[in-house]
């Protein structure tokens, strides 16, 4: 195996969200957008940060002594989010619920961030996965150049692809960035009929006006399998103070009837199964 090395910020078991069956999914961190809505803040810098969650402290003092790391802190108030990981290192707890990923259509998901910032060593994690039969996906923004996905394209079985919005200005104030690369990349993994699902985040005041539009844009692809309209949620301002970062997070929240308004376009203008 390989020794190259990746950074990531989370393993998480059992997850039913990332694809899929049940799976395993791999937090990598970085990411080349910056969206305001973004639940996973930790996963922004490509640096490994030390977050201080204040109610958790139980002024224990660990965090005085010389030599201390996140490790020692009783109350778990300092978390280390960011730790050089190789293959090696991960393999042997990704085949823990082989069993399970077996039984239930699942697998292994890389997330982020933007796993593909790091696309090497995930090109490396996934062909090993797949070595030992497991079901592979990547869940991703798109803003990467293209021969990032060209480096996981052999071992990756559906690409979980984010579509914040279709309007270039509006992805622009949505999320920091252009949205032409993104565009492109889509179209051109839907070109080769890689297996796609796609991500919405449905925030109001947002994105919430390029629903049409994206229908439109769906409608002209032939190879996603699926839609899936994500409301929005607020509910990770803690990490963002623990972080020292500004909270970004918008305070309105989508209602049930504007998010299945939302699936009901996607299904109506692009006939495909939407979630």
């Amino acid at each position: 195996m390989t020794e190259k090395k990746g950074i990531i910020t989370d393993i998480k078991h059992f997850a039913t969200h990332d694809g899929d069956g049940i799976r395993t999914t791999v937090f990598f961190k970085g990411c080349p957008l910056r969206c305001v809505w973004c639940h996973n803040p930790e996963g922004l810098s490509q640096r490994p940060e030390t977050a201080f969650y204040a109610h958790k402290c139980i002024s224990c003092g660990e965090c005085l002594k010389e030599g201390f790391t996140t490790d020692d802190c009783l109350g778990k108030a300092r978390v280390l989010y960011g730790r050089e990981v190789t293959v090696d290192d991960l393999i042997p707890e990704l085949l823990e619920d082989r069993d399970f990923y077996l039984s239930s259509g699942g697998g292994v998901t890389l997330s982020g961030g933007e796993c593909l910032m790091q696309a090497e060593f995930c090109a490396e994690l996934l062909k090993e996965l797949k070595r030992e039969g497991i079901n592979t996906a990547i869940d991703t923004c798109g803003c990467v150049s293209w021969d990032s996905f060209e480096k996981v394209l052999p071992f990756t079985d559906t690409f979980l692809f984010d579509l914040k919005a279709v309007n270039e200005e509006v992805h622009k104030r949505c999320t920091g960035v252009s949205n032409k690369l993104i565009i492109e990349n889509l179209r051109r993994l839907d070109g080769l009929g890689a297996i796609i699902e796609i991500r919405i985040p449905f925030v109001p005041g947002y994105n919430d006006g390029e629903i049409e539009k994206m229908a439109v844009l769906l409608s002209s692809l032939s190879s996603v399998k699926r839609v899936r309209v994500l409301p929005y949620h607020n509910l990770a301002g803690s990490k963002y103070e623990a972080l020292g970062m500004a909270n970004s997070l918008p305070p309105v929240l989508p209602t049930d009837k504007e998010v299945e308004r939302a699936r009901e376009i996607i299904r109506e203008k692009a006939d495909i199964e939407c979630l």
